[in-house]
């Protein structure tokens, strides 16, 4: 049986703050993320479009976010979409859609606090750092296998 694809990649600012929770079953911490386009119409202005974003992190992301981010940090998040519905103060019946983060990358540089304390990083849902190999190239010649530099496809 075939499975489906439920992936979500947003590179954008925060609109506020981080509004974290404590739950028996962990932390919560939930913002909106603004992500920007800028496109030009036909008589070649510039012309932006913000789409906001609901998202929620949970326990040790949730913690990130709470030590880390402000309203106006620029991150990098990939999750799942997630909708779901409640009742309002008023007994309407509301739907939401939200972002539910399993990876966080913090953009952007140092915070603006003087303390020091934040660099950019890569968090996953497990709480663990995830490192990310770097390959820098080399100024040495490769090994000669036979082949003429032509015949190499890159």
């Amino acid at each position: 049986m075939a499975r489906g694809v439920n992936k979500v990649i947003l590179i954008g600012n925060l609109g506020k703050d981080p509004e974290v929770q404590n739950f028996e079953t962990g932390k919560k911490a939930a913002f909106s993320l603004a992500t920007t386009e800028i496109q030009r119409d036909r008589e070649g202005n510039e012309v932006q479009h913000t789409e906001w974003h609901n998202i929620v992190m949970w326990r040790g992301l949730a913690d990130i976010a709470e030590t880390y981010l402000k309203k106006g940090s620029q991150v990098y998040v990939e999750g799942r979409l997630r909708s779901r519905s409640f009742d309002g103060k008023d007994g309407v019946k509301r739907f939401v859609t939200e972002i539910q983060v399993d990876n966080l990358i913090l953009l952007g540089g140092r915070r603006e606090s003087g303390d020091g304390s934040h660099s950019a990083g890569n968090y996953q849902q497990n709480n663990q750092p995830s490192v990310s190999p770097v390959t820098t190239p080399t100024t040495e010649a490769p090994a000669d296998n036979g082949a003429a530099k032509e015949d190499v496809p890159f």
